[in-house]
């Protein structure tokens, strides 16, 4: 019998962009799967939490909700970003002890690293400062959840391990301008383009800020893989451990859809933090494991995905 056969799981999220494919992983490995949806549970509220472990008497808790956006949304709703992180992770896991959960898999950023290092971010680097300034709202909310995750297993013995992800790609991403990540919000302006007949697209920044794309298949089954396995308490990176510039991100996309007019950049725009890279060697250590989708495969895949989707994709929030 496999680790996952029969065994009750929560998955926060489960209906958005991430969550749905750890949710469909884990039904594949034939758990049971319950999703607490935000109609019927507000998580934020503690006895939400607390109905819907009464509700699923989970054994294992994924929590992969979150309120969060690229910099634009950072901008717009800071202090909502911040709360509902902050008090969301912090019912979950204390109706969860309270439940009995026998592991709380907590779902962090590399937003939560220091702004000011450059290169490759290795786990205990996590504790050398604050996060940019772009981000440090909701970067320090996944920060404190570590750290509760900490204090849980030091005083109750509680089994929490916190991952660190890096920037995700894949179908069913949200590509609302307001909402959307880089990789997402490239590719619908591409396709709006091209559809068109635009000359050009404008694109924030300089292009020279250094990212890690991680595709969202990959990403859910490192997931599922470190709840199966892994029981440290200091955080675990997820990544692909390799970098690409906003440039080559754009350029990359651009071929890829068609579009045939010119980039137009617009440094007047925030670039953020410079290089943000995970280190995974640890990560493809105690998971023996790697993400086999390259960029260039992840983007088109998703690419083909947006378009043949685009009316249901444009509208989720």
């Amino acid at each position: 019998m496999s680790f996952w056969q029969g065994k009750r799981v929560m998955v926060t999220g489960g209906a958005g962009f991430l969550g749905r494919h750890i949710v469909g992983l884990l039904q594949e490995h034939s758990a049971e799967v319950f999703v607490p949806r935000s109609r019927d549970y507000n998580l934020v509220r503690f006895e939400g939490a607390e109905r819907a472990m009464a509700d699923c008497r989970p054994q294992l808790v994924i929590h992969a909700a979150a309120f969060y956006g690229g910099i634009w949304i950072n901008q717009l709703y800071p202090g909502r970003i911040f709360y509902e992180n902050l008090v969301m992770g912090a019912h979950l896991m204390e109706a969860a002890r309270l439940a009995g959960v026998e592991k709380f898999v907590g779902i962090g950023t590399a937003c939560s690293y220091p702004g000011y290092l450059d290169g490759l971010l290795k786990e205990a680097n996590l504790w050398d400062g604050i996060p940019h300034e772009t981000v440090v709202n909701y970067g320090l909310t996944k920060k404190m959840m570590a750290i509760q995750g900490w204090a849980y297993r030091k005083q109750y013995g509680m089994n929490c391990i916190h991952l660190i992800l890096t920037n995700l790609y894949g179908p069913w991403d949200t590509f609302n301008p307001e909402r959307s990540h880089v990789a997402a919000a490239l590719i619908r302006k591409f396709v709006e383009a091209r559809l068109e007949g635009a000359r050009e697209v404008e694109i924030w920044g300089s292009g020279r800020p250094v990212r890690e794309f991680l595709y969202v298949e990959d990403c859910a089954e490192a997931i599922v893989r470190a709840a199966e396995v892994y029981d440290d308490v200091s955080p675990l990176n997820i990544g692909c451990g390799e970098g690409a510039s906003i440039r080559e991100l754009a350029e990359l996309i651009r071929d890829i859809v068609g579009f045939r007019g010119e980039i137009v950049w617009n440094p007047a725009k925030p670039d953020g933090q410079m290089m943000k890279v995970l280190d995974t060697t640890k990560m493809r250590q105690v998971l023996d494991w790697s993400p086999p989708t390259s960029l260039a495969e992840g983007l088109r895949k998703t690419v083909d995905w947006y378009v043949a989707q685009k009316a249901v994709a444009d509208l989720r929030a």
